[in-house]
C-alpha cells in the first residue's frame, strides 16, 4: 500500500511535466501567452522604474556579474534587517535583534536558495524578517537559479554569444511563474488551515486547564514559495512537520508536488528550446532513474524499523514512527525525505536525525550527486555537466573528438567541468575533516561514533548542495558553524554557477559541427545508461568512503 501511495504521487508529478514545461518554454523564449496582456504591463512598469533596457543582450560574463551584484546587494540589505529587526515594525511578538554571526549565516542561507536555519523561526525572527528576508529572498533565489539555467541553455544550444538579459529573465520568471503559482498555492493552503495573519501569537487555554502560546504569522505565503522555489526554509522550527505549515494529507501532497514541479518541468523545457524533445527526455530519464531507484531504499529501511529494539525484547517495528508525523505515515515521510534532498528543497516533514541509517544515506547520496533534478535550474546545469563528461569519455574510447549538441568538447570545457565537479566534494569533505579535528566542531555533536560523523558530514553537505535540510541533532548556532557553513553555502552556489556559465560561453562561441555517421548520439537509451553510470561512478569514487564511515557503519552496528 505504501509503494502504491508513492507511485500515485509520482504519476501525478510526471503528468504535470509536459504542460508546465510547455508554459515555461513560452516564458523562457518570450512566446506570447494568454495572460501576457496583464504580465507585459507589470513587466514594463518594472523595467521603467528600474531603468532596465530589455533589448540589451548580455555575454556570459555580464550575466554572471549581474547575478552576483543583484544577489550581493539584496543579501546585505537582508543582513541589516535581521540585525535591526527588534527596532523595526511588524514585530508584535517583540523578537530581539539577531546576533551578527547568525545574521551572516541566515542572510547568505536564504539568498543562496539554501535556507539552512540555525534559529527557530517562530521565536527567532519578526514578521518583517519573515516576509522581507525569508519570503522575498526565496523569490530572488529561485528566480536567480531559474534565470541562470535559461542563460545556460541558450549558451549550449545557441549560435550566438549573447545569453539574453538576466534582469529580464529574472523579472519574467517571477511575474509569470513564481508569483502567480505561489498565490494559487497559498490560497489552497489557507483553505486547508495554514495561517496567514499579522496578528501576534495567540495564548489559549488547553483542555488540561493550562496556557499555551500558538505561534501565528504570514505562514501560507512563505510556505508556497518555499516549496515551489525549492527553498525549504520553514516559518516554524519543525518546518513541514508543523501542523500549521503542513496540516493535512492534502497539503502534504501539494507540498511534495510543488517542490518537484518546476525542476522536473524545466528539463522538458530544455528539449523544446533545443527543438529535440528526445534529448530532453534522455536527460529527464537519467534524473528520474536516479531518483526512483533510491526511493525504495529509504522506504523499506524506515518500514523495517530498528533491530536494536529486538535486542531488549521489544518489537523492532515499534520505533518506525519516531520523528515522523502519524498523519503522513512511513510512505509519505520517505517520499518527502527523498524528494526534498533530490530536488534540493530542504523542507522536512520528518526529523532526519531519527531516520534509519540507510534513510540518512539516501538523503546524503541525493545531495552528494546534486543533479537528481536538483534545485531550480542548478540541478539541470549539473546534469549537463555530467553529460559533457560522458561524451568526452566516450569520445576518448573511440578515438573521436567528442561532441555535444553539435559543438566540439575540447580541453577548455573539460577543465572547467572538472573544476565544477571537484568544487562540490571539496566544500563538503575538507570542512568535515577540519570540524572533526577541532573542539568547536566536535562540541556540536549530540551522538558519538558513526552517527556523530554523519551529523557533521550532513551539515556541510546540505550547505554545499544549497539544500538546507538538517539532521537537527547538532548545536550549530555558534560563530564557528555559522561562519563555516555560511562560506560553504556561498561558494557552493555561485562558484559552480559561474563555472557552468563559462562552459556555456565557451560552447556558444563555437561553430556547430554537422551530424555525421560517426556522431555519438546523446538522445537515446544507450546515452542515458552511460550517463547514469558516469554519475554513479564519480559519486561513489568521491563520497563512498564518507558514507562507509557514517551511515553504513551505523547500519552495520545495529545488526
Amino acid at each position: 500500500m505504501g509503494m502504491i501511495q508513492i507511485g500515485i504521487v509520482l504519476l501525478i508529478a510526471f503528468l504535470l511535466v509536459i504542460p508546465v514545461g510547455s508554459y515555461l518554454y513560452k516564458v523562457s523564449t518570450g512566446e506570447k501567452g494568454k495572460f501576457d496582456v496583464v504580465f507585459d504591463k507589470i513587466d514594463n512598469m518594472i523595467y521603467k522604474f528600474t531603468g532596465i533596457d530589455k533589448s540589451y543582450e548580455m555575454t556570459w560574463k555580464e550575466y554572471a556579474l549581474a547575478v552576483i551584484i543583484l544577489n550581493g546587494i539584496i543579501c546585505i540589505v537582508g543582513y541589516i534587517i535581521l540585525r535591526l529587526q527588534g527596532l523595526l515594525f511588524l514585530n508584535p511578538n517583540k523578537i530581539k535583534d539577531m546576533e551578527q554571526g547568525l545574521s551572516f549565516n541566515t542572510a547568505i542561507s536564504f539568498i543562496t536558495n539554501t535556507n539552512l536555519q540555525d534559529y527557530a523561526g517562530e521565536n527567532g525572527v519578526s514578521y518583517l524578517s519573515q516576509m522581507v528576508v525569508m519570503t522575498f529572498f526565496m523569490f530572488v533565489a529561485a528566480g536567480t537559479g531559474f534565470a541562470a539555467a535559461l542563460a545556460f541553455m541558450r549558451g549550449i544550444i545557441g549560435k550566438k554569444k549573447s545569453f539574453g538579459n538576466f534582469f529580464v529573465d529574472f523579472t519574467r520568471v517571477i511575474t509569470r511563474v513564481l508569483l502567480p503559482f505561489s498565490i494559487i498555492l497559498a490560497f489552497v493552503l489557507i483553505a486547508e488551515g495554514v495561517p496567514q495573519t499579522l496578528s501576534a501569537n495567540l495564548t489559549v487555554t488547553t483542555i488540561e486547564g493550562k496556557f499555551q502560546d500558538l505561534a501565528l504569522g504570514p505562514v501560507a505565503s512563505l510556505e508556497a514559495i518555499k516549496q515551489l522555489g525549492t527553498n525549504g526554509g520553514g516559518f516554524f522550527a519543525a518546518n513541514s512537520a508543523h501542523p500549521f505549515e503542513n496540516p493535512t494529507a492534502i497539503t502534504n501532497l501539494l507540498e511534495i508536488l510543488a517542490m518537484m514541479l518546476l525542476p522536473s518541468s524545466l528539463v522538458y523545457t530544455f528539449g523544446l528550446m533545443l527543438k529535440n524533445k528526445k534529448q530532453g527526455w534522455a536527460i529527464f530519464g537519467a534524473m528520474a532513474f536516479l531518483f526512483v531507484i533510491m526511493l525504495p531504499v529509504c522506504y523499506f529501511a524506515e518500514k523495517a524499523g530498528n533491530p536494536a529494539l529486538a535486542h531488549i525484547g521489544l518489537n523492532q517495528a515499534m520505533g518506525i514512527m519516531e520523528g515522523k508525523e502519524v498523519r503522513f505515515g512511513i510512505a509519505q515521510s520517505s517520499l518527502f525525505v527523498t524528494a526534498t534532498t533530490a530536488f534540493t528543497t530542504g523542507a522536512v516533514n520528518t526529523m532526519h536525525d531519527s531516520l534509519m541509517p540507510l534513510g540518512q544515506l539516501v538523503a546524503l547520496w541525493n545531495m552528494f550527486l546534486n543533479v537528481v533534478f536538483g534545485g531550480k535550474g542548478v540541478g539541470f546545469m549539473g546534469m549537463i555537466m555530467y553529460a559533457i563528461i560522458t561524451v568526452f569519455i566516450c569520445g576518448l574510447m573511440v578515438g573521436r573528438t567528442p561532441e555535444f549538441l553539435g559543438k566540439k568538447i575540447e580541453g577548455k570545457e573539460v577543465k572547467l567541468v572538472a573544476f565544477a565537479i571537484l568544487i562540490h566534494p571539496i566544500l563538503i569533505l575538507i570542512p568535515t575533516a577540519i570540524a572533526l579535528k577541532l573542539s568547536a566542531g566536535l562540541s556540536a555533536i549530540s551522538n558519538p561514533g558513526a552517527h556523530g560523523f554523519t551529523q557533521i558530514l550532513y551539515q556541510y553537505t546540505t550547505a554545499a548542495a544549497n539544500n538546507g535540510s538538517s539532521l537537527a541533532g547538532m548545536s550549530v548556532n555558534n560563530v564557528y558553524w555559522n561562519v563555516t557553513t555560511g562560506i560553504t553555502m556561498f561558494l557552493g552556489r555561485y562558484l559552480s554557477m559561474i563555472l557552468l556559465l563559462a562552459v556555456a560561453g565557451s560552447l556558444a562561441s563555437k561553430q556547430s559541427v554537422p551530424e555525421s555517421i560517426g556522431t555519438f548520439r546523446t538522445d537515446n537509451l544507450q546515452f542515458v545508461i552511460i550517463l547514469i553510470c558516469i554519475v554513479v561512478i564519480i559519486g561513489a569514487l568521491t563520497f563512498l568512503p564518507a558514507l562507509v564511515l557514517g551511515p553504513v557503519t551505523e547500519h552495520l552496528n545495529l545488526f
